[in-house]
């Protein structure tokens, strides 16, 4: 579990740096992606990993990893949305966009290292392919959630789905960085 942690650490800190970057290029545009857009950012991705997965001819010279990071990214985003609301303009400068974000982090890597207990790090044995059809099979779910207001008789909400999304992507890039 030790190695997961710091794994799980080091793949975060890719996707925050990038996070970083793009907010200081852009700010906080994304503040104004209702949560419908967010999910279909994240099941586009999604699907393009699926595509890579299947497909021997690549025609865009990007990989998985980099889908990987944006479907993490776009989850924290979702999440924030979730917490924060919709709103017509940007209105989070770059420290306050950082806290959310690590906000988010904390709460989904606790979230990881509790499962990861119960579970005993069944991840490990599982293949990248089968972690991107439980995302998009999540995506799936958030999606019918989302056409029904967000109501649910029996589920988890929204969040616990964008939750375990991220946790399955980061279970990914741990994969893919101890194949290379």
């Amino acid at each position: 579990m030790q190695d997961t942690s710091k794994q799980y650490d080091a793949v975060i800190k890719i996707c925050r740096d990038l996070f970083v970057k793009k907010m200081k290029d852009y700010g906080s545009a994304w503040r104004i992606l209702r949560l419908p857009s967010l999910t279909d950012q994240i099941f586009i991705k999604a699907q393009r990993i699926r595509s890579l997965q299947q497909n021997s001819v690549r025609k865009v010279d990007e990989g998985e990893v980099s889908e990987f990071i944006g479907i993490i990214n776009y989850c924290i985003m979702a999440l924030i949305q979730l917490k924060k609301g919709v709103v017509e303009q940007p209105d989070l400068e770059l420290d306050a966009a950082i806290a959310l974000y690590d906000e988010e982090v904390n709460t989904t890597k606790q979230l990881m290292e509790d499962k990861n207990h119960d579970y005993g790090e069944a991840w490990r044995d599982m293949r990248v392919s089968s972690l991107t059809d439980l995302i998009l099979q999540k995506l799936l779910r958030v999606k019918q959630i989302e056409d029904n207001a967000g109501k649910t008789l029996v589920s988890e909400g929204i969040d616990a789905n964008y939750q375990d999304m991220i946790n399955y992507a980061i279970f990914a890039m741990i994969h893919l960085n101890e194949d290379q």
